[in-house]
């Protein structure tokens, strides 16, 4: 009886833990629940939840479809959730073909590029393109980590559009940057300064 009962609980908090984060690996999973690998695909197959390739292409068709100012392929990282207007969160996994060979640290660029078209995406508008970005790299990412992006829009002035974007690695900030987006295909276009 006592098993049964651990296993329902299990259960449910496997799902409230990929509710929340819909990327995470079995082995993340099994971590946080202190059971088995084995374990966590016997639970996702009795509770229908497909592994993490399925979650992501499902969630990745239901959101890239919102994006107007750019295309789905053109988004660095896997959109999560995207709200026009208002905020988004992408997740990018670190591969072996974006880290420096000899350290197995992330190139910068990869991050700037997810939190950049994160925060053009937010734009609901045909063309939009980024002005100006003040970034801050707080500190190394390795191969293997997934990055979580959340984008904000902080403010909106014409057709211009601050926006926030926060990444984060296991909960701790690797980089941050503040993004004024340009809505180009608003009458008048962007002002040159």
């Amino acid at each position: 009886m006592k098993g049964r009962q651990g296993r329902k609980e299990r259960r449910q908090a496997l799902k409230e833990l990929l509710h929340k984060d819909p990327f995470l690996t079995d082995w993340q999973l099994a971590e946080q629940l202190k059971v088995s690998v084995a374990t966590i695909r016997l639970d996702r197959m009795a509770l229908n939840i497909p592994e993490l390739r399925e979650r992501a292409r499902i969630i990745a068709a239901g959101t890239y479809s919102e994006i107007r100012a750019l295309h789905g392929e053109e988004v660095i990282g896997d959109l999560v959730e995207l709200n026009l207007g208002r905020d988004g969160t992408s997740v990018l996994m670190v591969t072996d073909q974006m880290v420096f060979a000899r350290n197995q640290i992330l190139r910068g660029h990869y991050l700037f590029a997810q939190a950049n078209s994160l925060a053009v995406a937010l734009v609901d508008s045909d063309l939009a393109l980024t002005k100006t970005a003040q970034v801050d790299y707080r500190r190394p990412v390795k191969l293997g980590d997934r990055v979580l992006a959340k984008a904000e829009i902080t403010g909106v002035e014409g057709n211009r559009y601050q926006v926030r974007v926060q990444s984060l690695v296991r909960d701790r900030l690797v980089f941050s940057g503040e993004f004024v987006v340009v809505d180009v295909a608003r009458k008048g276009g962007a002002k040159r300064d």
